[in-house]
């Protein structure tokens, strides 16, 4: 049997970031039109991190894949990555495995492709700046999908790590479709004030800015969470938008940003809109007024990789990317 492994430069090449966009629609399609297979991902934790194991099939693409990602938010301080995770591609027809990707590269691709959808189909078509908190990896694929979808000119990025702040605008300003015009905020009120869209990707338990302080029209990605006892996005956000998820089913298990305030009293079940999906599929309306603000909510769902790393393997194959072994 001989399997394809794909490293993170060759996942970068091989998923460019307008086309996981377009196969994050067809899988929040799929998934909301009820044709996807994608049980719950299972959770194993310790004192130190989580690590999730996500299988999901998507027939419309004939892609099959499993991932298992870790997220332990300490690894920073031994100088390790946020995240680790690898991606295995199967023959749907077969079951045999066709390719074993870096999975960290294309999580962060396909997290920040899931908010360039999102925000392709909910922001003002108008929108022109950014607000993005979190400088990590993360961060860095929401800001280029953000900007893959609309003409931003103007970006504004708070992160805890000043250090790594600094580095972001580096590294990112310029890049692709991604304005020269990156600010650092001095505190989150002056990320967001005016920003169309912000985008939360931090490991914050606890709100990361003001609700009160949204602009009536804006849309936010909240992607950083995913226990129920993380709140990255505050009540107040919540209660003013217009609430689309990437799977309901999924985030009534584990988005903090929900299942706190429904816990509480604070919102009920009808708050959440819609799934993406449904908005893509034209079940549900999405934005329907200029000044209505927005906001995405992502947990991760395991169609995301396979959609992603159907993509990539079909791009690999074609341009011979990575290396063959025979097991």
């Amino acid at each position: 049997m001989k399997l394809r492994i794909l490293s993170y430069a060759d996942v970068k090449q091989a998923l460019p970031m307008a086309a996981a966009i377009q196969g994050m629609k067809s899988a929040y399609a799929q998934l909301s039109g009820g044709e996807a297979e994608m049980p719950l991902r299972s959770h194993v934790s310790t004192d130190h991190g989580s690590t999730l194991i996500m299988p999901a099939f998507l027939p419309q693409n004939n892609s099959m894949a499993v991932k298992v990602v870790s997220v332990f938010p300490q690894n920073a301080v031994q100088g390790l990555p946020l995240i680790h995770a690898l991606v295995m591609v199967v023959d749907p027809k077969t079951g045999q495995p066709l390719a074993l990707l870096e999975g960290g590269s294309l999580t962060a691709i396909r997290t920040g492709a899931a908010s360039g959808a999102a925000t392709d189909i909910l922001a003002r078509p108008d929108a022109a700046v950014a607000a993005i908190f979190g400088c990590g990896t993360q961060a860095r694929t929401q800001l280029e999908a953000v900007c893959t979808v609309r003409d931003i000119q103007e970006v504004r990025v708070f992160c805890l790590d000043h250090a790594g702040a600094e580095a972001f605008m580096a590294d990112m300003a310029g890049k692709g479709p991604i304005p020269y015009n990156i600010q650092l905020a001095k505190d989150a009120d002056t990320a967001v004030a005016d920003a169309d869209i912000i985008c939360t990707a931090t490991t914050s338990n606890t709100p990361v800015f003001d609700g009160k302080r949204l602009k009536p029209g804006a849309h936010v990605n909240g992607v950083g969470s995913f226990l129920p006892t993380m709140q990255e996005i505050d009540l107040i956000t919540v209660q003013r938008s217009l609430v689309v998820v990437d799977s309901r089913e999924a985030v009534l298990e584990e988005a903090g940003d929900l299942l706190i305030p429904l816990q509480n009293g604070d919102i009920f079940l009808d708050h959440i809109h819609a799934e993406l999906g449904e908005i893509i599929n034209g079940d549900i309306h999405g934005r329907t007024a200029a000044s209505q603000i927005t906001f995405f909510k992502s947990v991760g769902v395991a169609v995301q990789d396979a959609a992603a790393a159907g993509i990539a393997l079909q791009y690999a194959q074609e341009h011979n990317l990575g290396k063959m072994i025979t097991l």
